[in-house]
């Protein structure tokens, strides 16, 4: 039997990746993709959860190709009519994209977990990859910035990410549990790797290992963890992770991302555009390997897939994993 992997992913770029596994994998039921929630929130009576609509899209076949998100062929007469009303219009809801919201939100309200209804979308959609949120409780993501305390929809759509950041909270992580298939599959035997997308790691990944017991689980886990740097040549190709990074002292760069992953990652996946960071990089201790990480179409998916997957099973081979972090979170 091939060996399991789990990925933790936020929306486009972590999607993207999600998406170049499952193509590679003999056996993509064999991938658990686990999602941010820090960015989910309730608006206009529906629980809306971005990063895990992006999976949901994309492994299913039906995101937008020219935006990442969202689904393809859609209509906006929703929010055209809203709008007409005097309704929020600030954050668009697609006409075909609320059939989600509105079966979730049901779903919820009638006690499934959201573990349960991610799984029965998953179902329906023929999506053969286990897409998890990383808890069943709330965890919002708060941005502090220069204008206050923003919930970071309303950062980052709202605002346009405009407000200078000074830090972030995770609010209610103290009493929020990891899914139990996202622990089940960090227990699992025949772990191959846990591969860390090309997200953002402050409002993608650090809200996942802000849940309670998730940074001992990994600890524990016997498998290789490798990041994807989500900065090629000083920049993020999407989103605002170089701008964050500066605006809190950090020079953006793959140094910088394997120092915040400190304790946490054996390997870091850097672009063919950074390869004159590969000395600074294992200057921190991790293992280094040096790719064409941007995906702009299904070939590099699959290309960058295939050598995230050769990396991990090179440093699973060696039977070293560095010395993990002291948290036991």
């Amino acid at each position: 039997m091939s060996a399991s992997f789990v990925a933790l992913s936020g929306g486009v770029g972590g999607a993207k990746l999600a998406l170049g596994l499952c193509e590679v994998l003999e056996d993509p039921r064999r991938l658990t993709v686990v999602a941010n929630t820090g960015d989910d929130f309730e608006h206009l009576g529906l629980r809306v959860c971005p990063d895990l609509d992006t999976l949901t899209y994309t492994l299913a076949g039906l995101a937008n190709p020219e935006t990442g998100w969202g689904r393809a062929g859609e209509s906006g007469a929703f929010m055209e009519a809203l709008g007409a009303l005097g309704g929020e219009t600030w954050f668009f809801l697609g006409d075909r994209d609320l059939a989600i919201h509105v079966e979730r939100t049901r779903r919820l309200r009638a006690g499934e977990s959201l573990s349960a209804v991610t799984a029965a979308l998953s179902a329906r959609l023929g999506i053969r990859a286990r897409i998890v949120p990383m808890s069943d409780e709330p965890v919002p993501t708060v941005v502090e910035t220069d204008e206050g305390s923003l919930a970071f929809q309303h950062y980052f759509v709202r605002e346009r990410c405009r407000p200078t950041v000074l830090g972030f909270r995770h609010e209610g992580a103290e009493r929020a549990r990891p899914c139990a298939a996202f622990l089940d599959a960090l227990a699992a035997s025949d772990l191959g790797a846990v591969i860390v997308c090309p997200s953002n790691p402050y409002i993608s990944i650090d809200p996942i290992l802000a849940v309670p017991g998730v940074r001992a689980a990994l600890d524990a886990c016997r498998a290789p963890v490798i990041a994807v740097s989500p900065i090629v040549g000083g920049r993020a190709l999407k989103g605002p992770t170089a701008k964050m990074m500066a605006e809190r002292g950090v020079e953006p760069g793959a140094a910088a991302i394997a120092r915040h992953y400190d304790g946490l990652i054996d390997g870091l996946v850097l672009d063919e555009a950074d390869r004159q960071d590969a000395a600074a990089v294992a200057a921190t201790g991790v293992a280094v390997e040096v790719a064409a990480t941007v995906m702009t179409g299904p070939t590099e998916k699959r290309a960058l897939a295939q050598a995230v997957l050769a990396f991990a099973a090179r440093i699973g081979a060696d039977g070293e994993r560095r010395p993990q972090s002291s948290s036991t979170a």
